[in-house]
């Protein structure tokens, strides 16, 4: 999940320019210009000019193309929704790209694999504000959850959360979401910014069911920023800014408190790193003034969505949209861990008719993870039997910085699926030698009591 959930590096538009301006082709060229008054006149009269070489008409139609890509990606900046620390990232050397719909850092001045080292020996600050934070409350606050989702919310005790799944009714993963059953009366849920609308049209359509059905049930959306401090040193930093006892709150635990002297912070022990850290859900308005009070500890550096990316990889965790969807089921997916006992046998959750059989027989296929040789692995390349069969794809692929070899995740055959089993990736019409391995490939470091 990206944190929970999501985070296939799409590039944006200053990533564009990293890359050597690689532009797309086959744009139209810009006809803003009116007729007889401006560069798009000149530029037909010398095209269509005999005497100007061919490489010169080449030259002005790769300009059109240019300006033409680069109006598209001012419009598309201009659109992307920026979080309260976007300041704050541009003012520490943040190389902002679009991801999600929204500005965000993919790294710092440090390199990718700096970031992502130091993440996993002292400890990193991300800003996952993308996130959609929403709150669930109302005497049926969890009829209305448990009617989407397939964990059992009923169990959870005050201010414990969970991973959980909304499903359709063909089984397929609308998105992974953590739902916290606070103390304060209501459900804290955060989801992929990448399913935002979705997410958000699903909960508030069943509302209004319920409500209609005279049930007691509301939401809101926050506007809070929200930031993960992740690493083994992460407790350590963050104590010294509170004046709760950490060491009594483990793994998916939730407490409200003031947090470097700003107040009502919901600090989750949480991540999507798979160190132990927290998420601090605070006041926007806020946020840069927590995020300064954190960094003032040089244990603590900033890190972006590409150490975000490779860390979650390492820990075995899925990127929805890469590796689940709507037409991946928790079986499939390796999350049958997520359905709860009595869901299970109450099937009372959407897609429990597909989902529940899956669950006592051989499903057709499996997310696997897998440890590569030669060059690295990417999300699509395909996978191969050893004799040259093709059984599926990658989903999420990298060169992992803490292991030194590439490490992906993919789907394959039931049969395919047993760790140990030799396997072929083709990267770049070559075939290069893979084994299904165990997850996670780091091992995870959670803090439990």
């Amino acid at each position: 999940m990206e944190a929970p959930g999501a985070i296939s590096l799409q590039l944006g538009v200053n990533a564009l320019c990293a890359l050597k301006l690689r532009l797309p082709l086959g744009l139209p060229t810009p006809s803003s210009d009116p007729p007889g008054g401006g560069e798009t006149y000149l530029s037909r009269a010398w095209t269509t000019s005999p005497s100007v070489p061919g490489r010169v008409v080449a030259s002005v139609r790769r300009l059109h193309q240019l300006r033409a890509t680069m109006q598209w990606a001012g419009s598309m900046m201009s659109r992307l929704r920026s979080t309260p620390l976007y300041d704050f990232h541009l003012a520490h050397g943040g190389k902002m790209v679009a991801f999600a719909g929204w500005n965000l850092p993919v790294q710092y001045r440090d390199s990718h694999v700096d970031s992502h080292l130091h993440t996993r020996r002292h400890c990193s600050l991300f800003d996952v504000s993308h996130m959609l934070q929403t709150k669930i409350f109302g005497h049926d606050r969890v009829k209305l959850m448990e009617s989407l989702v397939v964990g059992d919310i009923a169990e959870l005790k005050p201010n414990q959360g969970t991973l959980s799944l909304f499903t359709n009714e063909a089984g397929g993963i609308l998105d992974d979401l953590i739902v916290t059953n606070t103390s304060e009366g209501h459900l804290y849920v955060v989801s992929n910014a990448g399913c935002w609308e979705k997410d958000l049209t699903l909960m508030q359509d069943k509302v209004r069911e319920l409500q209609n059905m005279g049930s007691d049930v509301g939401l809101e959306v926050m506007d809070n920023a929200l930031l993960a401090l992740q690493g083994p040193t992460a407790a350590q930093v963050l104590q010294a800014g509170v004046a709760d006892d950490l060491r009594k709150l483990p793994f998916m635990t939730s407490a409200v408190m003031e947090v470097f002297g700003v107040s009502g912070c919901r600090v989750t022990r949480c991540g999507y790193t798979g160190e132990d850290g927290v998420e601090i859900s605070v006041l926007a308005a806020e946020a840069v003034r927590l995020a300064t009070a954190l960094l003032e500890n040089p244990e603590v550096k900033l890190a972006g969505l590409a150490a975000r990316d490779s860390l979650r990889l390492e820990a075995g965790l899925c990127l929805y949209g890469n590796d689940i969807d709507e037409h991946t089921t928790p079986v499939e997916g390796s999350l049958s861990w997520t359905l709860g006992k009595r869901r299970r046998a109450a099937m009372d959750f959407p897609g429990a008719s597909v989902i529940v059989p899956q669950l006592k027989g051989k499903v057709q296929r499996r997310r696997v993870g897998l440890m590569c040789e030669g060059a690295p692995v990417r999300a699509h390349n395909p996978i191969l039997s050893t004799e040259g069969t093709v059984l599926g794809a990658v989903t999420s692929g990298c060169p992992s910085p803490c292991l030194r070899k590439n490490v992906a995740m993919g789907y394959v055959p039931y049969e395919y699926s047993r760790p140990g089993t030799l396997l072929l990736v083709e990267v770049r019409r070559k075939q290069q030698m893979a084994m299904v391995s165990k997850m996670p490939f780091v091992p995870t470091n959670y803090y439990t009591l």
